[in-house]
């Protein structure tokens, strides 16, 4: 497989020599849209909390006795059908959301996304990538690549902070080291921007 290679005035420049068994995958929906969701479960947290009819306040005493009042029977009034009274199975904070995923499958669901990319053009490797902390200077490599104003994953090959002091300031840009990299980061992201040493970690990590 032959990944376009571009310099930083945003033209071809060559093609790297890539993995097929990374970069050229045959794509299986089914197993990318379950890795996608297990991982999106994953990362869900339990906010909604609410209280049944032991939890809430008040409520000791029966409002009434039982009978001759002709009015239905209650015997307290944190019952679901009274206002302020518990919550008849209304959501929890200890819910766990929580989905097992197999190992081959989420290196195989990353490598059939990394796959579309490289089939669909929106992956791109570039020669060096920029020194400095500026955003500026990475802007300005962006503004002459394809795909300008689209989201964009940049990948890098283990911690580059004057990289990410660069782009954290950028719309529509984010940066993810190779060794990390998902498949929620890659379905989220319309193009990819890797450096040469990306790749390589890549192909590292999930050629073995």
């Amino acid at each position: 497989m032959k990944l376009p290679v571009y310099n930083n005035q945003g033209t071809k420049s060559g093609e790297l020599d890539a993995a097929d068994e990374v970069f050229a995958v045959a794509p299986n929906k089914t197993l990318v849209h379950q890795v996608y969701l297990a991982l999106e479960a994953n990362a869900r947290q339990p906010w909604a909390h609410t209280k049944t009819k032991g939890e809430v306040r008040g409520g000791g005493r029966k409002p009434w006795k039982q009978k001759g009042t002709g009015r239905a029977r209650h015997g307290s009034t944190r019952s679901p059908i009274w206002k302020g009274g518990g919550v008849t199975f209304g959501p929890r904070n200890d819910r766990n959301f929580v989905q097992k995923v197999n190992r081959k499958m989420n290196k195989k669901a990353v490598t059939m996304c990394l796959s579309d990319k490289v089939s669909s053009d929106t992956l791109m490797v570039v020669e060096q990538m920029p020194e400095d902390a500026k955003t500026k200077t990475f802007a300005t490599l962006r503004s002459v690549m394809p795909g300008v104003g689209k989201t964009t994953l940049v990948l890098v090959a283990g911690k580059d902070e004057k990289l990410a002091l660069a782009t954290r300031n950028m719309q529509r840009v984010d940066m993810q080291r190779a060794e990390d990299v998902n498949v929620v980061d890659l379905l989220h992201h319309q193009f990819v921007i890797a450096s040469k040493e990306a790749v390589q970690a890549l192909e590292a990590r999930f050629n073995k």
